[in-house]
């Protein structure tokens, strides 16, 4: 199979989609904090813990769903703490966030060990299988490639929208987009930049866990430490290659998947006989990078980004 059948075949376009997924929920929760002026770096953590949140929630008997929630409350808990050391306190953002993965992470990691101290190898759990949309995934290629997912992957695209309309059409969006530019402005009408801020926070969180729970619960059926191995790192990327902006940042999400799935299909052509398979795997990346390098020139960086407000200062 040479690289021209490989884009042309359903089966790649569904993994890129799938692989784009949890890129897309960890996104746009990073995109809401950023449009309100915080930078969360603790999303590489959140994601680790919604992953484990989620797994544990099912493996004790909740429904699929009921993992997403718990996912989600614990990735809002997590967001809780990052707003209050960066918002009211004025702390770093940088080193609130950092502190937060390494937190998120190494408390997952403890759970993790006295929960099952004696697994070697994780329990698996009934994750949510692919649902076919009626009639429509009949339909020859589109059918397999966008109508044949799982019900998380279709709840990620109907967030996207979701987002874009809240922040672009609603007093709400326009209230979280003012906390980002001018603070001052949005104070100045009476609003709460610290509770406007807080809350972007917190809400973006959850949705970087359900990012996470996405992995546990729906790419795989298991839970294993390496599982988001950078993701959030590259989400945050992509809000950057995504100029700030929700459709923007889908169609970042869904470069960087391509990308990914694109490398495990060259291995297994001729030509991964021939090139080290670390080349391969360091495509996406590579890639996503001159892209970044490309978009960004011309974004446009919230105003008020990574800058603390106190009501009353000039």
């Amino acid at each position: 199979m040479d690289l021209f059948d490989i884009l042309l075949s359903a089966s790649f376009w569904a993994a890129t989609i799938r692989i784009a997924s949890p890129l897309i929920f960890a996104t746009l929760g990073e995109l809401i904090c950023e449009r309100a002026g915080v930078l969360n770096l603790g999303i590489e953590g959140i994601m680790v813990a919604g992953a484990f949140a989620g797994w544990v929630a099912v493996l004790n008997g909740l429904p699929l769903w009921g993992g997403v929630a718990v996912a989600m409350a614990v990735g809002m808990a997590l967001g809780a703490v990052h707003s209050v050391l960066s918002v009211p306190f004025g702390l770093s953002q940088h080193v609130v966030g950092v502190g937060l993965t390494l937190l998120a992470s190494a408390l997952t990691f403890y759970t993790y060990r006295v929960m099952l101290p004696e697994v070697s190898s994780p329990p698996k759990i009934a994750a949510f299988q692919p649902y076919e949309v009626p009639l429509l995934s009949d339909l020859p290629f589109f059918g397999q490639a966008l109508f044949s997912q799982t019900p998380l992957t279709y709840a990620a695209f109907v967030l996207a929208g979701l987002v874009a309309l809240v922040l672009y059409r609603t007093p709400l969006g326009l209230a979280v987009r003012a906390a980002g530019e001018s603070p001052a402005a949005v104070a100045a009408q009476g609003l709460s930049v610290t509770a406007i801020r807080m809350g972007a926070v917190i809400v973006g969180s959850g949705f970087m866990a359900v990012g996470g729970a996405f992995l546990t619960m729906s790419a795989f059926d298991s839970f294993f430490f390496e599982m988001v191995n950078g993701r959030g790192w590259i989400c945050i990327a992509l809000v950057v290659f995504g100029a700030w902006k929700p459709g923007k940042a889908l169609l970042g999400a869904l470069l960087f998947a391509a990308f990914d799935a694109l490398q495990i299909r060259l291995q297994q052509t001729p030509m991964g006989a021939l090139v080290p398979y670390q080349v391969f795997l360091m495509l996406p990346y590579a890639l996503s990078i001159l892209a970044l390098v490309v978009m960004s020139r011309r974004a446009e960086v919230p105003a008020a980004l990574m800058v603390p407000f106190n009501k009353g200062e000039r």
